[in-house]
């Protein structure tokens, strides 16, 4: 039997994570202001999601637009009050203005989140050399998972690094799960699947009247049927 395709949907709030949960996603990224393409949430909020819902939430640590890790204190200070409101696993990333992974800001931050699990996002995607990331990265505890689209420009130009870096599952630095997000669409399942790519990651998808409008429960649905399970 075919392993199930995690399906991770944006959420905003109580209400997005609820009906995420109710469409079939199998867990939230959690995040603020789309505007600046998602920032680190309230603790509130992050507590009020884990008493609604019981699927798994990565809270994004990001505290500015951009990838630049910015104060490195305050992200840690903002880890660590994640954590406390119960948050398990994150999502983060940082490029230095060469486009170089920030080794030190991420190993800095990596280290009071004590072996979350935990994923770098698209700051991949604006990356000077994407191999060369994943391998300074490869060892850092907790990363288990790489969101792409395999371009800065999303997923329909970025689709044949997509599949070429899923034929190199398990090599050193590609172990962590493929989870394709930013300008995914329906389309772009099939090939993806067939590739064995298992991790899909949405976010205006599951909102039929925009970021301003609330996750819909029946597209995340439909994407679940699409997805399998």
């Amino acid at each position: 039997m075919s392993k199930r395709a995690v399906l991770e949907v944006i959420a905003l709030d109580v209400e997005d994570a609820v009906a995420a949960q109710a469409g079939g996603a199998d867990r939230l990224e959690l995040v603020t202001d789309m505007a600046a393409d998602g920032l680190t949430p309230s603790a509130a909020t992050v507590a009020g999601i884990r008493a609604a819902v019981d699927i798994p939430a990565r809270v994004m640590l990001r505290l500015a637009d951009g990838f630049a890790a910015g104060n490195v204190e305050r992200l840690v200070g903002a880890a660590c009050e994640m954590r406390e409101a119960g948050a398990e696993e994150f999502v983060l990333g940082f490029l230095d203005p060469d486009g170089d992974v920030d080794l030190g800001a991420v190993e800095r931050v990596a280290c009071v989140l004590e072996g979350c699990r935990w994923t770098f996002h698209r700051a991949i995607d604006r990356a000077a050399d994407r191999d060369a990331l994943r391998k300074q990265l490869d060892g850092v505890p907790g990363l288990d998972t790489y969101l792409t689209a395999g371009a800065a420009e999303g997923v329909g130009v970025g689709m044949p690094t997509l599949l070429a870096e899923a034929r190199r599952r398990g090599e050193p630095g590609y172990e962590q799960q493929l989870l394709v997000g930013g300008g995914l669409g329906l389309e772009h399942v099939p090939g993806l699947l067939d590739a064995g790519i298992d991790g899909f990651h949405i976010g205006g998808a599951a909102r039929p009247g925009g970021w301003a409008g609330p996750v819909s429960a029946e597209a995340v649905a439909e994407w679940r049927r699409v997805l399998g399970g």
